[in-house]
């Protein structure tokens, strides 16, 4: 089985896709991983494309059974395999941007208030994180973004939306999962 999780940064994509892929016995694979070089300060410099999707396609192609996080929707075409599932999260963003703060903060502490690079760093990605669902402009990965590549994809596709707790998400995931193979 192949599953993408996909939604906002903080909505709880690789919460629900480690937690998910732990109950089913499956490889979780977080795109982040695949877009960002890895550094010192982490999320600062974005791998090559191509390289990116070369690296993604192998590992997936080497898997049978796999949980994808992350949002690819804009990586090109002919890089995923057909998705079995593809899930959609969202929650209220106010819910979302205090998740997110508390997470930045449980990261790296301190350094984000009273370092100067790690300031901008922080008000940038907390800028980038609220245009979500703002669509500003900041960005293009935001929600209206999202929901025109759902009505794209010819696949089962599943959305959960609101402040549910994880074993609600994974509930209702398994129960999909349950109804695609009867």
């Amino acid at each position: 089985m192949k599953i993408h999780i996909f939604g906002a940064s903080g909505s709880g994509v690789t919460t629900t896709g480690k937690a998910l892929a732990e109950k089913m016995h499956f490889e979780y694979l977080d795109s982040d991983d695949y877009f960002w070089e890895t550094t010192g300060v982490p999320f600062t410099l974005k791998r090559d494309p191509e390289v990116r999707n070369s690296k993604i396609k192998s590992d997936l192609e080497s898997l049978g059974n796999w949980i994808l996080g992350g949002s690819i929707f804009e990586w090109g075409e002919n890089v995923f395999p057909d998705f079995d599932l593809v899930v959609f999260l969202w929650i209220p963003s106010q819910i979302r941007m205090e998740r997110l703060k508390k997470r930045e903060f449980e990261r790296y502490g301190n350094v984000i208030y009273n370092d100067p690079e790690r300031i901008q760093q922080f008000e940038n990605f907390i800028k980038w994180a609220e245009d979500y669902d703002n669509n500003t402009g900041i960005a293009s990965r935001n929600f209206e973004a999202h929901k025109k590549w759902l009505a794209s994809i010819n696949f089962d596709v599943l959305e959960i939306s609101g402040d549910l707790t994880l074993e609600q998400r994974i509930d209702i995931i398994l129960n999909k999962i349950k109804n695609l193979n009867k």
